[in-house]
C-alpha cells in the first residue's frame, strides 16, 4: 500500500480530512474527476472579479469551532446575505420581512402584516394541506405564495406545486422586523479573494491528482491506500445495486458585461414561472467591489438529473431514504470506505455542516 488515504473529492470535506491526516503524519492522494480542486466552491478569478463557478456559496454558521476552524485558511468579509426577489416589475427583499409587506399591502406596523396574513389563511380555508401548494397557503396566504413562492418552486422542483408533497415546505421564514438579512448566524461572510485559497492551503504539501475519476481507474486506486475517503455518490460506488438515488441537478450561463453594475445585488431571485432561472449572481457584490469596469453575472436554471449530469441536490423523500439507508447499511460492514459530504452521505449540508461533519470524522478515525 502506496497511501494511508485516497481521498475521493477536492470539496470541503475531502480536503479538510485530507489536511488533518497530512498533519498526523499520514500519507494522502486526494483526487478529483474535475479538472481544479475545492468541488463546488471553486472560484476563478475574471477580469478581476471572484466567480463561485457552482452558484452562490455564501458562508454562514452559529459554531465558534467552525467559524475559528475557516478563518485559519482566510480572511473574510462581512458580507451579509440579503436577496432580492423580482417578480414580473416588481422587487421585494427576502426573506419575507416587513420592508416585504409594506411593498405588498402598504402595511407599516407588524400588527397591520400579521392581520393581512391571517385575513388571506382564513380565507383560504385550508384546515389539511394535500399539497405543496395548499401548505404554502396555509402557512402565508395567497399573495405571498402567487408572487414570491409558487413560480421559484416549480421551476426548482419541475413539477407543478399542486403535484408537490406538502412535507417539502414545512416552514415559510416570515420576520415581522425591517431586517433583509437571509441568515440568523451568528457569523457570516465571504472569503476575501475567493473559496479556492481555502482548498489550496488544505492541500499545501499533498499529491493530488486532477482530471481523475475514481470509476475509470477504479482497480488500480482501490489497491493504493490503506482506506478510501469517498465524496462521490454512495450509490454509485455500490455500482447501483439497490437502484439510482435521485438528485435535481443546476446548469449555469455565465457572462461578462460591459458595465460596472448589472443589478445592484449579488443575488436576485427570479420567482415568475416564465423566466427559466431561477436567480441572477453578480459576483462582484460578494466583495464589495465597485471598481471594476466590468461585471460578471451567472443565470441558474434548475435541470432534471439523469445519470451523468452532475448532481447537486438530494430529493430526500421516503423512497430515496430508505434506499439510501440501504447503502448506509452496507458502508457500516466495510472497512475499506468512510462516505462523507453531500453525495456520500446523501443529505443537502450547508457548508459549516460540513465542515462539522469532517471534523467529527477526523475525530473518529484518526
Amino acid at each position: 500500500m502506496k497511501y494511508d488515504y485516497l481521498i475521493v473529492g477536492s470539496g470541503l470535506f475531502g480536503s479538510i480530512f485530507a489536511h488533518e491526516a497530512n498533519k498526523r503524519c499520514k500519507k494522502c492522494l486526494v483526487i478529483d474527476k474535475r479538472p481544479h480542486i475545492g468541488g463546488n466552491i471553486y472560484t476563478e478569478n475574471i477580469e478581476g472579479i471572484n466567480v463561485h463557478k457552482y452558484g452562490a456559496h455564501i458562508f454562514h454558521t452559529s459554531n465558534k469551532e467552525v467559524w475559528e476552524y475557516i478563518n485559519n485558511f482566510a480572511e473574510f468579509n462581512r458580507y451579509t446575505n440579503s436577496p432580492v426577489a423580482r417578480y414580473r416589475n416588481e422587487l421585494y427583499n427576502m426573506p419575507f420581512n416587513m420592508n416585504t409587506f409594506n411593498k405588498l399591502w402598504g402595511v407599516v406596523t407588524p400588527k397591520e402584516a400579521q392581520a393581512k396574513i391571517e385575513e388571506e389563511k382564513k380565507e383560504a380555508g385550508i384546515t389539511e394541506p394535500k399539497n405543496l401548494e395548499e401548505q404554502a397557503i396555509s402557512l402565508v396566504g395567497k399573495t405571498i405564495y402567487e408572487k414570491l413562492v409558487k413560480g421559484y418552486t416549480e421551476k426548482q422542483w419541475g413539477q407543478k406545486a399542486t403535484e408537490l408533497p406538502s412535507f417539502i415546505i414545512k416552514r415559510l421564514p416570515v420576520r415581522f422586523i425591517y431586517d433583509n438579512n437571509y441568515f440568523n448566524d451568528i457569523y457570516q461572510g465571504i472569503p476575501i479573494g475567493g473559496y479556492t485559497q481555502i482548498i489550496e492551503k488544505m492541500l499545501e504539501g499533498i499529491e493530488v491528482k486532477l482530471n481523475c475519476d475514481f470509476f475509470k481507474h477504479r482497480e488500480e486506486l482501490e489497491n493504493i491506500a490503506e482506506k478510501i475517503i469517498f465524496t462521490g455518490p454512495i450509490d454509485q460506488y455500490y455500482n447501483y445495486q439497490y437502484g439510482e438515488l435521485e438528485y435535481r441537478s443546476l446548469k449555469f450561463e455565465t457572462e461578462i458585461l460591459e458595465e460596472q453594475n448589472y443589478q445592484g445585488n449579488a443575488v436576485v431571485n427570479y420567482t415568475e414561472y416564465e423566466v427559466p432561472y431561477t436567480r441572477i449572481i453578480e459576483h462582484k457584490h460578494f466583495e464589495f467591489d465597485q471598481t471594476s469596469p466590468k461585471t460578471v453575472i451567472t443565470r441558474e436554471y434548475p435541470d432534471k438529473w439523469t445519470l451523468g449530469k452532475e448532481p447537486y441536490y438530494s430529493i430526500n423523500n421516503d423512497k430515496n431514504n430508505n434506499l439510501y439507508e440501504k447503502y448506509a447499511e452496507l458502508a457500516k460492514n466495510d472497512n475499506k470506505v468512510i462516505f462523507g459530504g453531500r453525495l456520500g452521505q446523501y443529505k443537502y449540508f450547508d457548508m459549516d455542516k460540513v465542515i462539522l461533519e469532517a471534523l467529527n470524522c477526523v475525530k473518529e478515525n484518526l
